[in-house]
């Protein structure tokens, strides 16, 4: 069998930079087990397939290790190649997922991502996420994922965890944020999440559900500008929209091929 293949890095500009995900354009799905191995070789933080339906699609994402819920950069990912493989001629294209429909659409050079909001709350427990981040923060909140809160964008980009703590806390993931340096963004975040098969990702989509309405509510404005402090870094364009949130950024394409097996 021979399946398409498109390695696109997501929430960059230039190639080499942000969170490369793989894209794989299906005619009918392949069976669980399959898309496991193949994101396996694939060895990305997402592997995304989807299969048309009409004029919407259905859509999974797949980490080295598991099917996740949610994805945002393959999501971004899949619209790309969409929009500029398949020739798609709508304003917007329409995925359905796990996390219900998730709409992407043209913003200018950008593509913009609908997904849905999800605010953190205070938490007990900073003391076991400071031992795996190596540093404390000055508040633990969570939602699907803990939020470490530091007071700068240098506590962030220093972090040296330690990803088996990490991978043994309650949480899919630990998000570490602070406001941005200099003016240059609104904040800044680091994600990790070892316990899915990615130690630390690049730049994280579905992370940006909780960090928009956070920020938004600490910084009292509804659009901000935030970057990923990653070794490979990412830029993030945001809006907060109540129950919902907008996360928009661009893409480069990088490899395309085919899968044989």
């Amino acid at each position: 069998m021979r399946i398409p293949l498109y390695q696109v890095d997501a929430f960059t500009a230039k190639p080499f930079a942000g969170n490369p995900a793989a894209v794989c354009p299906l005619e009918t799905w392949l069976d669980d087990a399959t898309m496991q191995a193949i994101a396996a070789e694939n060895n990305l933080a997402e592997t995304a397939f989807f299969v048309a339906d009409g004029d919407d699609f259905d859509l999974r994402w797949f980490t080295p290790r598991i099917e996740v819920d949610l994805c945002g950069h393959a999501t971004l990912a899949a619209a790309w190649v969409l929009f500029n493989r398949f020739d798609w001629r709508l304003s917007g294209v329409d995925f359905r997922t796990r996390s219900g429909t998730l709409t992407v659409t043209r913003d200018g050079d950008r593509l913009a991502m609908d997904f849905p909001s999800r605010a953190p709350v205070l938490v007990p427990g900073i003391d076991a996420v400071a031992a795996a981040l190596g540093a404390i923060p000055k508040e633990l909140l969570a939602a699907r994922d803990a939020v470490a809160l530091f007071g700068g964008e240098a506590e962030v980009r220093a972090l040296k965890p330690d990803f088996a703590k990490i991978a043994a806390l309650d949480y899919f993931a630990v998000i570490a944020t602070a406001p941005g340096d200099d003016g240059d963004a609104d904040f800044v975040s680091r994600f990790f999440a070892p316990k899915a098969g990615v130690p630390e990702d690049p730049v994280t989509g579905s992370a940006h559900c909780t960090l928009i309405p956070f920020w938004a509510a600490r910084l009292g404005k509804t659009k901000l500008f935030a970057r990923q402090v990653s070794a490979r870094g990412g830029e993030i364009w945001c809006e907060h929209r109540g129950g919902r949130v907008t996360i928009a950024g661009y893409c480069v394409p990088v490899i395309e091929g085919s899968i044989d097996f």
